[in-house]
């Protein structure tokens, strides 16, 4: 028999580490302003049009690209750069497989879906990052696919997204 933890469980530290860089925080108590969030957006936006452009996404409303296009025109951000913390994780999606790339898009696009809606009354800017088109339908197409066996992809993934609120960090004007 498979003794291998339910992936939640098996993702819950990572999870945990993440949710708690300052960053993250600030980020949840409305603290960034639309510069500092506008850092976010950018990775975001690198991060989606990556998985986007190379891999399949189980269903059509999860697209994030547009919609964080959007938000970052609305705050006037229209440079697109690739922050450096950033850029290795883009390196390391491009060379996955979609069976291993599954992992990254349930901790990217689940984690804007469900942490994200707690998070868009306060931030910048319209959120329209957080706003899926038939949520439910997106959010069930990646339940159907989820596997247990996609713990340590999802907390390579973590350690990633734990490099770039650590950069981000460094770049606020308060700490």
């Amino acid at each position: 028999m498979n003794n291998m933890k339910p992936l939640k469980e098996a993702t819950h530290d990572k999870h945990k580490e993440a949710e708690n860089m300052l960053f993250n925080k600030k980020m949840f108590k409305g603290e960034l302003n639309k510069e500092e969030y506008g850092w976010y957006l950018r990775s975001q936006f690198n991060i989606f049009k990556t998985i986007e452009d190379n891999f399949e996404l189980p269903h059509k409303g999860l697209s994030r690209v547009e919609a964080v296009a959007f938000d970052l025109m609305s705050l006037g951000i229209n440079e697109l750069v690739c922050d450096e913390a950033t850029r290795p994780y883009l390196e390391y999606l491009k060379g996955l497989e979609q069976k291993d790339v599954n992992a990254h898009i349930y901790l990217n696009y689940l984690a804007i879906m469900f942490g994200g809606q707690m998070m868009k009354k306060n931030t910048p800017g319209p959120g329209k990052m957080y706003d899926f088109e038939n949520m439910r339908e997106s959010m069930e197409s990646v339940r159907a696919i989820q596997k247990d066996e996609w713990a340590d992809e999802v907390n390579k993934g973590f350690d990633f997204m734990i490099k770039i609120f650590k950069n981000l960090e460094g770049c606020l004007t308060i700490n």
